[in-house]
C-alpha cells in the first residue's frame, strides 16, 4: 500500500494491481496502522483508492486453503475493526472507485462518508452465500434495508449508474477530474476542525451499529466449516 500525506490529506492506495488489491492480511493491517496514524497526525481528510484495473477485489482468497478456520475468523474480524475505524474516525472520509468490486472492497466503499465513482465501476457484495454477514447493517443504512436485502439476497452486480440511483455512491466522475473532488472534499473537511467534525459524524452515524455489526460478523464466521463454505462458494463461482 502506498501512503501520500499533503497538507492534511492522506491517500490511501491499495497497491496489489497484480491481485487486483485483493485484501490479504498484510494489507488489512497496514490500513489499520495508517487510518490510526492519519487520526494522530490529525488529518482533515482521509482517501480509499486503488492502483490498477480496479479498486478492490476483497478478501484475498489465494491462501485460505493453507489457514485453519480460527485464522481465517481472525483475519474477518480485522477487516470489520478497519471498517469501525473508518465508520468512526474524526477524518473526513473519500472513496475513489473503478473497476470491478467485489465483498470487502465494496464494504471499504461504503464504508467512508463520500463515495465517487468511475463509470466503468462495477460492485457485488456475495458475502452471504458463504454465511458472512459483512457490511450488511453499513449497506442497509446507506441505501435502505429493502433495497440492501434485494441485492444481497441474490448477490446482485449493480454497476455504477444503479449504485448512483441507489445512494451507494455520490457521483460518477472519470478518473481525471478526482483532483478537483479531492479539492472540494478538502476544502469541505478544512471548515471543521477534528473535535466538530468527530461530534458531527457520531451525531449523524449509527453508533448502535457498533457491537450488532462486529457480533454478527463473528458469529457468522465462526460457524463451524468456514473454509467448506468458502470452497463450495468458489466452486459455485467458477462452475
Amino acid at each position: 500500500m502506498n501512503v501520500d500525506c499533503q497538507d492534511k490529506v492522506w491517500t490511501l492506495t491499495l497497491n496489489r494491481p497484480d491481485k487486483r488489491n485483493a485484501l490479504s492480511a498484510e494489507l488489512v493491517e497496514a490500513l489499520i496502522a495508517a487510518v490510526q496514524a492519519a487520526e494522530q497526525a490529525q488529518a482533515d481528510l482521509l482517501i480509499l483508492r486503488g492502483e490498477g484495473r480496479n479498486f478492490s477485489a476483497g478478501f484475498d482468497f489465494s491462501d485460505y486453503e493453507q489457514q485453519s478456520e480460527g485464522d481465517l475468523v481472525l483475519r474477518f474480524i480485522r477487516i470489520e475493526t478497519l471498517l469501525q475505524l473508518l465508520a468512526h474516525t474524526p477524518c473526513a472520509t473519500l472513496a475513489l472507485a473503478h473497476g470491478q468490486n467485489f465483498g470487502a472492497g465494496v464494504d471499504l466503499i461504503a464504508v467512508c462518508r463520500q463515495r465517487v465513482a468511475s463509470a466503468d465501476a462495477r460492485f457485488r457484495m456475495p458475502g452471504l452465500q458463504f454465511g458472512l454477514a459483512l457490511g450488511t447493517g453499513r449497506l442497509a443504512a446507506l441505501i435502505g434495508g429493502q433495497q440492501a436485502h434485494q441485492l444481497l439476497a441474490g448477490s446482485q452486480v449493480f454497476d455504477a449508474a444503479k449504485a448512483e440511483q441507489l445512494g451507494f455512491i455520490e457521483g460518477i466522475q472519470e478518473p481525471d477530474t478526482w483532483p478537483a473532488v479531492i479539492e472540494q472534499a478538502q476544502q469541505t473537511a478544512g471548515l471543521l476542525d477534528a473535535t466538530s467534525r468527530a461530534y458531527l459524524h457520531q451525531l449523524t452515524g449509527c453508533p448502535q451499529q457498533v457491537d450488532r455489526d462486529m457480533a454478527a460478523l463473528v458469529r457468522s464466521a465462526s460457524a463451524p466449516g468456514i473454509k467448506q463454505r468458502i470452497a463450495a462458494f468458489r466452486q459455485a463461482a467458477t462452475s
